[in-house]
């Protein structure tokens, strides 16, 4: 049978950044607005004080420093404390096509490849900013791919359910390469009034190339050799904005039409599992954890991270063998783990074997094991 093979990697980094100390001092600056407002309900106990953020708070729950946006000015503004992303004529390309467009060109140009040699694009992120046409579909147009497309949600593990939907797709033969796409605008998600949230993501968009073995040069690339996916259905992490909304005047602009998560829940319950999946996922492939010379994890907190690596490896990993992008992109949702593979590859030898694994939102696991050409 055909087998499949990682060609190439893409990423795309907004230029704007934020850093822990800035997002603080907007965040705390509304929180002092909001508590003089509301100072004669909160002195009767009616309403609660909302309680300011710290930098040193945030990189001890998370690990993150700063992160990359597409907009600044609006996260930064007290009043809003949300991104200015303006709509864009449907006759000019989507924020997300823009973005999508700038990594799968650095993807082809690492493959060696341009457009031409692609039969289909697979976007795959958390949040799609219309329904349809698909994003997909678009970004094909953009790029001059002639074949199909079709976009891919589930949340933060897109990036791995559309990379073995790529897979699949090649070696089952209705395709010789296709473009998995995660343009992960996350901040447009976030609450940036939350203190417990405020700090967790930011936006990025990687790009994975999958081929035929046949057509990928002796040497270059990663061999698939196997993926897993699990789900497994929770409230712990969730959204409900969507196009009913409008349905329910009461739910109009609510909090939980935005990110909402129960942190300390999803830390408890999804780090046995993602690494009860890569064990297994090893395995199944008659692979031990001491055979991994690298894990890319999906880049949501550290210490999950580091937690989840010490089950798998029965040790504390180095941060080689784990490597971490946190601290400069943080939660990029789907695009973390891609990130963190696309930044910490070059170093790996003939032979040398990783895993590629994402989690989040479902709950879902996707785990990709992939060996050094």
């Amino acid at each position: 049978m055909t087998k499949a093979v990682i060609s190439g990697t893409g990423l795309y980094t907004p230029p704007a950044t934020i850093e822990n100390e800035e997002l603080v001092q907007a965040f705390n600056a509304y929180v002092d607005n909001h508590n003089r407002q509301y100072a004669d309900e909160i002195a009767s106990g009616a309403r609660d004080a909302l309680q300011p953020s710290a930098p040193e708070f945030i990189e001890k729950a998370s690990g993150i420093k700063r992160r990359h946006v597409i907009d600044r000015e609006g996260i930064l503004d007290p009043e809003r404390l949300c991104p200015i992303i303006p709509d864009r004529p449907n006759d000019e390309p989507s924020v997300q096509c823009d973005m999508s467009v700038a990594a799968a060109r650095e993807a082809l140009d690492q493959a060696g490849n341009s457009a031409a040699d692609v039969d289909a694009v697979i976007v795959a992120c958390s949040n799609m900013q219309r329904p349809y046409p698909a994003i997909s579909v678009e970004v094909q147009a953009a790029l001059g791919i002639d074949g199909f497309a079709y976009d891919v949600n589930v949340a933060c593990s897109s990036a791995t359910f559309g990379l073995q939907a790529a897979v699949n797709a090649v070696e089952q033969g209705s395709a010789n390469a296709v473009l998995v796409i995660s343009p992960e605008i996350c901040s447009g998600h976030l609450n940036f009034r939350d203190r417990d949230s405020h700090f967790i993501f930011g936006d990025a968009c990687t790009a994975i190339l999958v081929e035929r073995e046949d057509r990928v040069a002796p040497g270059k690339g990663y061999d698939v050799l196997g993926t897993r996916l699990k789900t497994q259905f929770s409230n712990n992490i969730r959204n409900n904005f969507g196009f009913l909304n409008r349905g329910d005047d009461a739910g109009v602009g609510a909090p939980d039409k935005l990110f909402v998560q129960q942190g300390r829940k999803v830390f408890k319950e999804v780090s046995p599992m993602v690494a009860e999946t890569i064990q297994s996922h090893l395995a199944s492939v008659d692979l031990a954890p001491s055979d991994l010379k690298r894990m890319w994890l999906h880049q949501a907190n550290l210490n999950m991270n580091q937690l989840i690596a010490r089950r798998v490896l029965g040790r504390d990993a180095t941060i080689e063998e784990a490597p971490v992008i946190l601290d400069e992109y943080a939660n990029t949702s789907s695009a973390g783990s891609i990130i963190a593979f696309h930044l910490h590859n070059s170093d790996l030898s003939t032979g040398d074997l990783g895993v590629i694994c994402s989690f989040g939102a479902g709950y879902s696991i996707g785990c990709v094991i992939i060996r050094k050409r």
